[in-house]
């Protein structure tokens, strides 16, 4: 049993390429800090980012959404003077309701998303960090803005400041996550290359979920984000720089430390490894971009035989 922390296109790529090789051995949890309300829908960016990919229907140019997507309600409410600010596809469109009426209903993110993955034919475990609402605020120069208006409204155009986790105080790992983390059999613990700040910050922030993590005494491991100074996609560079971090491998692994037993970067940071390897990280260096599902698979497996390497004391 393999546990993957994912949030945003890059995580869901490697998850999904893991997902090939494990099947149901593979759990991802998900963060559900960018989750929020919009035109009285529940939104669940990073989950329906990791359950539309690995359910093999994402868009393949975008990363996000449904691939043929049509947009014909985004269409009339534009005609009808709504906000067309985030942008919600037909097809996708099924999902925010059912999700949305069934939460009305009573039921968990948890028992929705299991659902949804059943009738997605997925076999691997896909959870939500929790059942209890978390957002992120970005503190930015012009004050704290809730996450989508940052990243979708305001397309990251405002420096960043810091980020704060509002009810990160009060929710807890759902019970599914605890006992992914705290009973099955587990090999290792994989962070994907997703954004550190906001996609994996919420998930590890959780409180009690750092004691899950080391309690289990397994290789956590994790995918720069970063390759040759530069994010693959997103503002996760962006936000390094703004912040005073190195944007590189090295940047992230610092950011990481005390967590990680190793780190994968790409052949083009080759050159930071001795850096990181100081921070007492072990490193591979392998070819980590994307293209294809080749490449996932082929990430995957590395990022998986270089955790069997990896002894924890």
């Amino acid at each position: 049993m393999i546990i993957a922390l994912a949030g945003g296109v890059g995580g869901a790529k490697l998850a999904d390429g893991m997902a090939q090789i494990l099947g149901g051995d593979l759990t991802v949890i998900v963060n559900t800090a960018d989750d929020f309300e919009h035109l009285g829908l529940s939104i669940s960016p990073d989950l329906d980012t990791v359950v539309y990919t690995l359910a093999g229907i994402a868009n393949p140019e975008t990363g996000w959404g449904i691939a043929g997507e049509s947009w014909r309600f985004l269409e009339q409410l534009a005609r009808l003077g709504g906000p067309t600010w985030f942008r919600l596809g037909d097809r996708d469109l099924a999902t925010h309701i059912l999700r949305t009426e069934r939460l009305k209903r009573g039921e968990t993110l948890t028992a929705v998303t299991a659902s949804l993955c059943e009738r997605l034919g997925i076999a691997a475990r896909i959870l939500p960090m929790s059942d209890a609402p978390v957002r992120t605020i970005v503190e930015t120069a012009e004050g704290p803005l809730p996450f989508q208006e940052y990243f979708v409204a305001r397309h990251c155009a405002v420096a960043v400041k810091s980020f704060s986790f509002a009810g990160i105080e009060q929710a807890r790992p759902s019970a599914a996550v605890v006992d992914a983390l705290g009973t099955a059999p587990l090999q290792a613990i994989v962070v994907c290359p997703s954004n550190p700040f906001v996609s994996i910050d919420p998930i590890l922030a959780l409180p009690g979920m750092g004691e899950l993590l080391r309690a289990r005494g397994v290789p956590v491991v994790a995918v720069s984000p970063i390759i040759a100074g530069a994010a693959v996609k997103g503002p996760a560079a962006k936000m390094l720089r703004e912040l005073g971090l190195a944007v590189s491998a090295t940047g992230v692994a610092a950011h990481y430390r005390g967590l990680l037993k190793g780190m994968v970067i790409d052949t083009a940071d080759a050159g930071l490894a001795a850096d990181i390897e100081a921070m007492g990280i072990a490193v591979k260096v392998t070819p980590t971009l994307m293209r294809n599902a080749t490449d996932r698979r082929r990430l995957a497996e590395t990022c998986l035989a270089f955790a069997g390497t990896l002894a924890v004391k």
